[in-house]
């Protein structure tokens, strides 16, 4: 009762802070996982880091990884990571709708910190929500992010080298592990990952595109076709209901 009291009764932020708790425990093991394939990938710390703190998008992260693996180039990487984000547009927008009227500079600053977990916290939370209180949501993740980063690099340097060696394969399980829920809860992500494998396979047994542009390729025309499915199944509907 005395924690609920307090709880009301503290400020925007620290209220952002408290409700950014359970988003930071859950990046912890992620950021972790993050840092030790970022350096069993090759990156060095700073640039482990740096990742983190300026690209903070935890399945893009990833991907450009096992681009970087690959040997892809920058632009295929950015524009990969661009394609996977392309969702944020939709987030920011929902969220200027949520938020209170604020100055320009500051939504730019808080747009940054928006990711799939923090937009959940501060979209839940009832009637107008203040920009303290989205930064006090976002401060917590975004270190929690950037710091288990760093440890998850430094926990890889005291690992045996089979181990290290070992980390490749665990970056695709993470894939796999990030993939499956989201198949289990929706025909549509199973459609839509079934799609992108075998345009990707296509592309690169058929043609002479690199393994990056292929998945890029693959990502992008297998979103357009899931949506246009699902567009003309959603007419089909009404026109039955009417």
């Amino acid at each position: 009762m005395e924690a609920l009291v307090e709880t009301k009764s503290a400020g925007p932020f620290r209220q952002g802070l408290q409700g950014g708790v359970s988003i930071a425990l859950g990046y912890f093991p992620v950021a972790i996982t993050f840092g030790l394939l970022a350096r069993t990938t090759g990156l060095t710390f700073m640039e482990t880091v740096l990742m983190s703190l300026l690209v903070y998008a935890g399945a893009a992260q990833y991907i450009s990884l096992s681009l970087l693996a690959m040997g892809t180039g920058v632009f295929e990487i950015v524009l990969t990571t661009f394609i996977v984000n392309i969702r944020h547009f939709l987030m920011s927008a929902s969220l200027s709708e949520k938020l209170e009227e604020d100055r320009l500079f500051k939504k730019a600053i808080y747009s940054f910190g928006v990711t799939d977990e923090t937009f959940t916290v501060i979209s839940v939370k009832e009637g107008k929500v203040k920009t303290a209180y989205a930064f006090g949501v976002m401060v917590i993740s975004y270190a929690s992010w950037s710091v288990s980063t760093g440890l998850g690099f430094f926990i890889g340097e005291i690992l045996p080298a089979f181990l290290q060696a070992s980390m490749a394969v665990a970056l695709y399980a993470m894939f796999v592990g990030l993939l499956v829920p989201s198949m289990k809860k929706s025909v549509k992500v199973v459609f839509l990952a079934a799609t992108a494998a075998a345009l990707n396979s296509v592309f690169l047994f058929t043609t002479d595109l690199s393994e990056g542009w292929a998945i890029m390729i693959s990502t992008f025309v297998s979103a357009v076709i899931v949506e246009w499915v699902a567009s003309i199944k959603k007419k089909g509907e009404k026109n039955s209901e009417g």
